[in-house]
């Protein structure tokens, strides 16, 4: 250890870079097909409106089959899933959650590439999920956090297009933390 770093105490992490000069998630790249649209709440006389998704936002996001919310516990995982068809449209309604993403499509040019987001109230954004990329998210808050999604396939009961492996999967360079502190 150098000596101008002694005040340093064993074991120290330098913070990652998390937003920009210009306030905007530090998201260096994202994973090929995935859209992230970050939105700020209109203040009213009432408290505030949020939307949470726009057409123009999302190119061919002509079809909607499905709005569904999920909650998740404080400390909740759910993770690793997929879809063969359907595009997710995540936004999160209340709470904090951590949304993380892995390109496993050997064709992609993103290929072995992780995004990790945090999103919820007190930064709103929309974020687009692309068929073929695993996904996991967790509520690493101390209260409960609801999940919206508009998919543009409903949930087919007779066959899902709903793949999984476990959160501790080693073919998922990412393991999620227990910190509820993001």
């Amino acid at each position: 250890m150098a000596e101008k770093d002694n005040w340093l105490l064993a074991g120290a992490k330098q913070d990652g870079v998390s937003i920009t000069k210009e306030w905007k998630p530090a998201t260096p790249s994202l994973i090929d097909g995935v859209i992230f649209q970050e939105i700020k709440p209109v203040l009213t006389a009432y408290g505030s409106l949020t939307e949470i998704f726009r057409t123009e936002w999302v190119p061919d996001a002509a079809q909607i089959g499905q709005i569904f919310a999920s909650t998740l516990e404080p400390g909740g995982l759910s993770a690793w899933h997929a879809h063969a068809i359907t595009t997710d449209r995540l936004f999160v309604a209340a709470g904090q959650m951590r949304v993380v993403l892995y390109d496993a499509r050997e064709e992609s040019p993103t290929f072995g590439m992780l995004n990790e987001f945090k999103l919820g109230t007190r930064r709103p954004g929309l974020l687009v999920v692309p068929p073929r990329v695993w996904h996991g998210v967790q509520n690493y808050c101390s209260t409960l956090a609801i999940l919206v999604n508009a998919v543009d396939h409903a949930y087919r009961y007779d066959a899902p297009d709903h793949w999984r492996v476990p959160a501790d999967s080693d073919t998922v360079p990412y393991r999620f933390s227990n910190d509820r502190h993001g």
